[in-house]
């Protein structure tokens, strides 16, 4: 940033559409429960018949919430339980502006007896589906997926195109881009990460949540998702981010991009070459990574939406619903075929 606090740098923050245009328009989150999100952990968790049982140092509990994120919720669940807040643990950041169901672990050894006590209090916040003890606290990225069950509203475009875009999604998926909301208003999380002092991001802060450290690393993890989507929008404008190219890591068989680390990418032959090309263009970037310890790592180019569904609920009105794994975002399978504009940001929402 300038001395103003002004930007200075214009981030591309909209990437290329696996056909180069999107075929409709359609309002997102035009009400909360237009936006459902269900996250699946692990088969004990979902089994009915292990609900409410369990044992272990931490009291899991199932909730279903509407205009509260997730660390809202959980430090709201800390002060509940008497319990510092890096004890109270979960696997995906949920949005506000939607009806999410998910799991929480409590840190609370030898208190089984107050549970039901505690429960009681919890469940004059939020709906509480299902709870159980466990061994385990639960960790970012640990669920198995999520599922969304989502309502657009207005939505135009020519209808046969429409239906061909969503057959075609159904089969060959969409590229895998980390959503626009991950860099901040206008790319402002990017500006802060080009100003970052790298050596501060090999510094431990303790394990809490909220201090500087980790709006570092925020700010770092914006910069690498953000090289990611560039290098896949040169596959996408290439035609090849839905195949392997000569040099991909491991032997999955999948098309991966880099998230830039140390020594920056992981490719070898013609896609290491691909790769550290586009990255170049980035010397801001390129000398933020140089100083960090942070290991490269691979992320899909391609998302493939889970059992997607859709049906017309009126002739403006389109109802999905799909699965998706962790770390992937509905907003960017939508966007791949819609221009979508959310709702939820404007004050004049009228549903």
């Amino acid at each position: 940033m300038n001395q103003s606090g002004a930007l200075h740098k214009q981030w591309r923050l909209d990437w290329p559409t696996s056909s180069g245009s999107r075929p409709g328009k359609a309002l997102l989150k035009a009400a909360s429960e237009d936006f459902r999100v269900t996250e699946q952990l692990w088969p004990e968790f979902e089994d009915s018949e292990f609900q409410d049982s369990g044992a272990g140092e931490h009291l899991c509990v199932r909730l279903e919430k509407k205009g509260d994120n997730t660390e809202y919720v959980a430090r709201e669940l800390a002060t509940l339980a008497d319990t510092k807040v890096f004890e109270v643990g979960f696997c995906g950041l949920k949005d506000r502006h939607a009806v999410t169901v998910q799991w929480f672990s409590l840190y609370r050894p030898g208190r089984e007896a107050e549970d039901a006590k505690l429960l009681a209090s919890i469940s004059q916040r939020w709906r509480v589906l299902a709870h159980r003890r466990h061994t385990r606290k639960l960790r970012r990225g640990e669920h198995l997926k999520n599922g969304f069950d989502l309502v657009l509203h207005e939505v135009t475009g020519d209808g046969p195109a429409l239906e061909q875009a969503l057959a075609l999604l159904a089969d060959r998926g969409a590229p895998n881009y980390f959503g626009p909301q991950r860099f901040g208003l206008a790319g402002g999380n990017l500006e802060r990460a080009v100003a970052l002092d790298p050596t501060k991001l090999n510094r431990k802060k303790g394990g809490r949540r909220g201090g500087s450290g980790s709006k570092n690393v925020l700010y770092f993890s914006a910069a690498r998702s953000w090289l990611f989507n560039e290098v896949l929008a040169e596959r996408v404008a290439s035609g090849s981010w839905f195949r392997c190219l000569p040099g991909e890591p491991g032997d999955e068989g999948v098309p991966t991009g880099p998230l830039w680390g140390d020594g920056g990418t992981s490719a070898s032959e013609y896609q290491e070459t691909f790769e550290r090309s586009v990255v170049a263009k980035y010397p801001e970037f390129e000398k933020l990574f140089l100083s960090t310890r942070m290991k490269p790592e691979r992320r899909s180019l391609v998302t493939r939406p889970e059992r997607l569904q859709w049906e017309w609920l009126d002739e403006n009105t389109l109802r999905l619903q799909f699965w998706l794994p962790p770390g992937q975002y509905a907003t960017t399978v939508l966007g791949d075929i819609f221009e979508l504009q959310d709702m939820s940001l404007s004050r004049d929402n009228k549903y």
